[in-house]
């Protein structure tokens, strides 16, 4: 029996986590834990029965508790805690064997490591906790002997590249990217872009936070970042390539020249499933690629001056130490001005790389730097805008 802990599991990879252990009688919700939407978080506790649920915020977890009584006479009574200690709890929860690792945000990072400390496998879709702690946590997945399984359709499909290929043999991943709703467009014709206009992606179906990422290729640059960590390769080592179809997940090319891909339909439960069922390949319901009806897979290359943000990536990349921090740090304070409408579209990364150049780079940034430095991104940002 898979014993699972969700993290961030009213989201989009959390639902649709659940989703994949619905179809899995050997898979088990041990813990939940999600921010505030408790009124999903109630239907999923009445239907996956887990002993132990947090709820980020206090006053959420108060409504939660409310909302359970009615169900008290049907045996459901989860434990219900809130708060950082509460996420840990959930993480570390003596039952769980794997935690899927997806709140946004650096929240993650210290229910991850704690997690990793107390032996448990982790299916990895908080992108923004090796961004900023890879150094940390990387050494302690080597050191604790646990399994770190990738979520995030690219790195899923790159590790799935590299499964079973001798160490050493990787020259180049081929991270590829869809080029979100603005691909070809111009910065002028970028200067008035709406909520409701970035919120519009092509292809795939996600929170609001990764697509307004996604628009401006801020999660791209994130992605580049993360799979530095996750492959133990240089950045010079990972090029992104747009692919506007979304069939071809990501690629590497190998030491001889050749190039190997994953391809699939834009769907995030076959790398859920596969990082929860990981060595094993499972029927997934679905939509297949149906390879007479494909017309084309088409390439280009990523316009680095227009969408800043995969560029501005890679400068925090190569620099390391606390500049990853602050461009993620920045980035999450810029979005959720964005999204209520306090700045416009082009100061997402104009706010990133005002940070970045204020920033003084500490060069190995212990965990409290890491938070100390985020809230202090925070501030700064606050204090220009209002």
């Amino acid at each position: 029996m898979k014993q699972i802990a969700v993290l961030g599991s009213t989201g989009s990879i959390g639902s649709q986590t659940l989703e994949v252990v619905r179809s899995n009688d050997d898979m088990h919700i041990v813990s939940l834990a999600a921010s505030s939407n408790v009124e999903l978080l109630e239907q999923q506790i009445l239907e996956f029965q887990p002993e132990m649920v947090c709820v980020y915020r206090e006053d959420k977890a108060k409504e939660l508790k409310e909302r359970l009584k009615t169900h008290s006479m049907s045996g459901v009574n989860p434990e219900i805690l809130t708060g950082m200690d509460g996420l840990v709890a959930c993480a570390t929860h003596r039952d769980v064997t794997i935690v899927v690792a997806a709140v946004v945000g650096m929240i993650g990072i210290r229910p991850v490591i704690e997690a990793v400390k107390a032996g448990k496998d982790i299916a990895f879709a908080n992108k923004e906790t090796l961004v900023t702690a890879g150094h940390i946590i990387m050494p302690l997945v080597e050191k604790y002997g646990v399994n770190l399984l990738p979520v995030d359709s690219e790195h899923a499909a790159i590790f799935q590249c590299l499964n079973g290929e001798p160490h050493g043999g990787l020259n180049k991943i081929l991270l590829t990217a869809s080029g979100g709703p603005f691909r070809g467009k111009s910065r002028e014709e970028l200067l008035h872009v709406q909520v409701e206009d970035a919120l519009r992606h092509p292809n795939w179906s996600m929170g609001q936070k990764i697509t307004i990422d996604s628009s401006t290729m801020v999660n791209k640059g994130l992605e580049v970042i993360e799979a530095r960590w996750l492959f133990d390769v240089d950045f010079d080592q990972i090029q992104v390539v747009l692919q506007p179809q979304s069939v071809i997940h990501s690629m590497v090319e190998f030491q001889d020249g050749a190039v190997m891909a994953q391809l699939g339909t834009p769907d995030m439960k076959l790398p859920i499933q596969y990082a929860l069922c990981y060595p094993e390949r499972r029927h997934l319901v679905g939509e297949r690629l149906d390879f007479w009806k494909m017309k084309e897979i088409t390439f280009e290359k990523p316009d680095a001056e227009t969408f800043r943000g995969l560029t501005l990536a890679y400068d925090a990349g190569r620099i390391g130490g606390s500049m990853p921090t602050v461009f993620n740090a920045a980035n999450e304070k810029a979005v959720a001005l964005f999204l209520e409408r306090k700045i416009s579209y082009l100061e997402i990364t104009q706010t990133i790389e005002w940070c970045m150049g204020e920033h003084n780079n500490i060069e190995n940034p212990s965990l409290e730097d890491i938070l100390e430095i985020e809230q202090d991104v925070y501030k700064q940002i606050t204090l220009v805008k209002n």
